[in-house]
């Protein structure tokens, strides 16, 4: 594990209990890094943990337990990984959550209050908590996790798709910071977007066999995605958006 392509490499991963998480806590371990899930849940992030720590040989995976609703627990979290490891190379943003109706009359302000909290509150506590740190590292990165429904919402999609486009434009000053650090020579940090359909796993596939999931991408692919992030410049990944899924 030492000899792969994200060795001796440090990255922090939000939202780490669900199956994207769990895509991802594996696949940066067997490419070397040092990975910290959190997660709300602690049984669901201990089995994430186990998980990824298994499949990629036993490799440095650990798991804190972390209300990142709460910027003060987000910076202890921060803290605590680097005073622990020495450095932060990297927070992957993977909360997540969805709410929609039926159409844009019905849409209720009760969704937006809910998924604010979600998509957008917990983007500021990290980006807040971790910049700092992902500037000091040669290859500092922050990964948010969007949605084409930012891009082209849909009358029944407003509070979620209002939501992404919240957390796209707080990443993108996030990446104007990482930018103007940076000076003449550009910036060696950066803040990528990475937008997909909708994300599909294992289990979604198995309850509906007959269905097409058109356009979704796996989340074994995304975290792929996630990974490659750390194998291009900071100047070509810094604010922009790299489309998993064909553009709306």
């Amino acid at each position: 594990m030492g000899n792969g392509a994200l060795s001796g490499a440090v990255i922090a991963v939000a939202g780490a209990g669900g199956p994207a998480g769990r895509a991802t806590l594996m696949r940066l371990a067997e490419a070397g890094a040092t990975v910290v899930g959190a997660d709300n849940d602690p049984q669901r992030l201990s089995e994430a943990v186990d998980a990824a720590r298994y499949a990629s040989g036993g490799a440095s995976v650990t798991g804190d337990t972390v209300d990142l609703l709460d910027l003060q627990s987000t910076r202890d979290w921060a803290t605590h990984i680097e005073k622990d490891f020495g450095r932060v190379d990297g927070l992957v943003h993977l909360v997540g959550g969805w709410r929609g109706s039926e159409t844009f009359t019905k849409t209720s302000l009760d969704d937006w209050d809910f998924l604010e909290l979600l998509l957008v509150k917990t983007v500021q506590h990290t980006s807040l908590a971790f910049h700092e740190a992902l500037q000091l590292s040669e290859r500092g990165r922050y990964v948010l996790i969007s949605a084409s429904a930012a891009s082209r919402p849909t009358a029944g999609n407003a509070a979620y798709a209002a939501g992404k486009a919240a957390a796209e434009a707080w990443t993108l000053a996030l990446a104007d910071y990482f930018r103007k650090a940076g000076g003449p020579e550009g910036p060696t940090s950066a803040a990528a977007i990475l937008v997909v359909k909708a994300l599909v796993h294992d289990a979604m596939r198995a309850e509906r066999p007959n269905a097409k999931f058109a356009g979704f991408t796996d989340v074994k692919d995304l975290a792929e995605a996630i990974e490659g992030v750390w194998h291009k410049p900071a100047t070509e990944v810094n604010g922009n958006r790299l489309w998993l899924t064909e553009k709306p």
